[in-house]
């Protein structure tokens, strides 16, 4: 993990330490974070569940500068007039405006905005699993090793570890 930095250092200690799978925690939006309890829920992971995960403490502290940042990022957006997320299920017909809200929008957001190019809208959906995929193989490859590693193998890790503390 030391061969990753910034945001793809967050999700591989999000996978490792919280045994999320690489979708859930790239679908994760600012509303599922509780600081206080260090607690991250993840909503309709596998089988469309929610549950609630730890937060390894040590990232506490680097996940709140990253929230700085991508708020920062958000109030841009919206100042252009931008700043909205595509929300799950019927919740954009329930909640029309929830879509614009900071709480709603995704931890890991995407460089660039979509464009619906119906109605001209610009927003930020979250970054793509191939870019975590790539970053994770590449950092786990150092010379000599002959197993592959993937950004699952994270999670795989984080569930051996739980077992070997007992």
């Amino acid at each position: 993990m030391s061969r990753l930095r910034g945001d793809k250092w967050l999700i591989a200690m999000l996978l490792y330490g919280g045994g999320l799978r690489l979708l859930e925690a790239l679908r994760l939006r600012i509303k599922d974070f509780d600081f206080e309890r260090g607690e991250i829920t993840v909503r309709a992971g596998k089988g469309d569940k929610d549950q609630v995960t730890i937060m390894p403490q040590e990232v506490i502290r680097p996940f709140q500068e990253h929230l700085w940042h991508v708020e920062a990022i958000h109030q841009q957006d919206s100042a252009d007039g931008n700043g909205r997320v595509e929300l799950p299920h019927a919740l954009a017909r329930k909640y029309p405006n929830a879509n614009r809200e900071w709480r709603w929008h995704f931890v890991f957001p995407q460089e660039r905005r979509w464009r619906n190019p119906q109605t001209g809208e610009q927003g930020r959906h979250h970054v793509d699993e191939s870019l975590v995929q790539r970053a994770a193989s590449a950092a786990v490859r150092p010379p000599g090793l002959t197993k592959q590693a993937t950004s699952h193998t994270f999670r795989h890790s984080f569930a051996t570890h739980l077992l070997a503390d007992g």
